[in-house]
């Protein structure tokens, strides 16, 4: 039992990482690009006509953005998280 636990550290050690961290970041950047493609659309096919109830939609101009945002904070927490144990060098 004691060689897995020695073998897992070691591997830990050669990734930037942790596993989970890396996973965060993953749904982080589903996150950004669910935001971006919520922002997308709304044009018109013909050019003379401004069709403003779609392109000022609620969705586009209030959810989207703070799915953005949300997504960018998250990545800098996904990234900053140091996960507690005791022999952690990064605590």
């Amino acid at each position: 039992m004691k060689k897995q636990q020695i073998h897992k550290k070691e591997r830990e050690k050669s990734f930037a990482l942790p596993r989970r961290n890396a996973w965060m970041l993953v749904g982080t950047m589903v996150v950004i690009a669910l935001g971006f493609v919520l922002m997308a659309g709304g044009g018109s096919k013909d050019p003379d006509v401004f069709a403003g109830e779609t392109l000022f939609s609620f969705r586009r101009m209030v959810v989207a953005p703070i799915l953005v945002c949300g997504g960018f904070v998250y990545g800098v927490y996904a990234i900053m998280r140091i996960r507690k144990e005791k022999d952690n060098e990064r605590t």
